[in-house]
């Protein structure tokens, strides 16, 4: 038995101030379920919103990297999950970021989070049809389509909640890139997204994997998720240079950039083999062109491709992936940070410290 009132925190239009807000429970429609939350993590795009680096549709609740436990369902509708199998009151879930209409061009070419009628939870316009669409709440009303995960029992709150958005997000990306093994692996930059992403290479047998940062601490972090080589970014070095001679004038076979700095990528570019590959991920706000030569990717056979936001296989690949390796690599010490949701303005700021790659955010009722 749930409460008829929930709560949640509100980013408003024209201040950009957060607020606590209480709601009355949603009634739902065929196909909907209301989740009451169990933890949200804090993303690198809810921090940027937060303080107003990034634009997004308001009002609006932020968070959208969350676990949750089922507590109501439409009696008249059968929800299943991504594997078929019947959602039931009571069942701990992820869902997908995005739901899409599967009937656009863009659904019909398996571009999914691009589709045109798409529905992002954490980053929606708050109507009164949907007014609980993000998880810095105690509840989120899950729209008919979402796509839904059972988490498995031997996940913790903690290490499943980032993996509908960072871990999906490298699952992507590693699905583009295609096979890892024996190949050398650069990976830039070494938040939430790199450190995983090295975790992945070297699950995957990657013959080398290299990890580059500005931050000491993070770069050291890099080697117990796999790196072996842990580079510090300096300006007195070009990165290219140090990964030429790392690699005996070779290059790196696959570049992941995790950072959108148009410096960082150029370096990144500078040190790829022949025939190589690089996958851009990090680049979602706005910066400067990156300044490339077309006759180098030419001559060197290279390619370059972008990867935003996942495809439900890549959430069930992300969960997976931390189900199997979750004690290989210390996921658990990359949150160790819990806020109660009242106090949401503690978890920002904690949020915006470098030491802390995710922070979690629990409701008072759940905590």
């Amino acid at each position: 038995m749930i409460n008829d009132q929930c709560t949640s925190i509100i980013l408003q239009d024209d201040d950009r101030k957060l607020e606590y807000a209480r709601v009355d429970r949603p009634q739902l429609k065929p196909g909907e379920v209301l989740v009451e939350i169990l933890c949200c993590t804090i993303c690198g795009s809810d921090l940027h919103t937060f303080e107003g680096t990034r634009t997004t549709p308001c009002p609006t609740i932020l968070g959208h990297e969350m676990v949750g436990r089922v507590v109501d369902l439409h009696p008249e509708y059968t929800v299943k999950d991504f594997l078929e199998r019947p959602v039931q009151r009571g069942d701990r879930i992820t869902w997908s970021v995005a739901v899409s209409c599967k009937n656009c061009e863009f659904c019909q070419r398996g571009l999914t989070q691009k589709c045109t009628r798409l529905f992002k939870y954490g980053h929606q316009r708050l109507n009164e049809q949907n007014y609980l669409s993000g998880g810095l709440a105690s509840h989120c009303h899950l729209v008919k389509g979402t796509t839904i995960f059972k988490v498995p029992e031997s996940l913790p709150d903690q290490i499943a909640s980032p993996a509908n958005c960072a871990t999906a997000t490298v699952m992507a990306a590693f699905r583009l890139a295609g096979d890892v093994q024996d190949k050398t692996v650069l990976i830039l930059g070494a938040g939430m997204l790199g450190v995983t992403a090295s975790a992945v290479a070297h699950s995957k047998n990657a013959g080398k994997v290299l990890v580059s940062d500005i931050d000491p601490d993070r770069v050291r972090r890099s080697l117990e998720f796999g790196a072996r080589h842990a580079l510090l970014v300096k300006k007195e070095q070009p990165l290219h240079q140090e990964i030429m001679h790392l690699t005996e004038g070779r290059g790196v076979d696959l570049v992941f950039d995790m950072t959108g700095v148009p410096e960082v990528i150029e370096s990144g570019l500078k040190a790829m083999a022949i025939g190589g590959t690089m996958i851009l991920v990090g680049s979602v706000y706005p910066a400067r062109p990156v300044q490339l030569s077309a006759e180098t990717i030419v001559r060197r056979l290279l390619r370059i491709e972008g990867i935003h936001n996942y495809v439900d296989l890549d959430l069930a690949n992300a969960l997976n992936f931390l189900e199997r390796f979750q004690n290989q690599y210390p996921f658990s010490r990359l949150c160790e940070q819990t806020f109660l949701l009242s106090d949401f303005k503690a978890a920002f700021a904690e949020s915006a410290n470098r030491r802390s790659y995710r922070v979690a955010v629990r409701p008072d009722s759940t905590s």
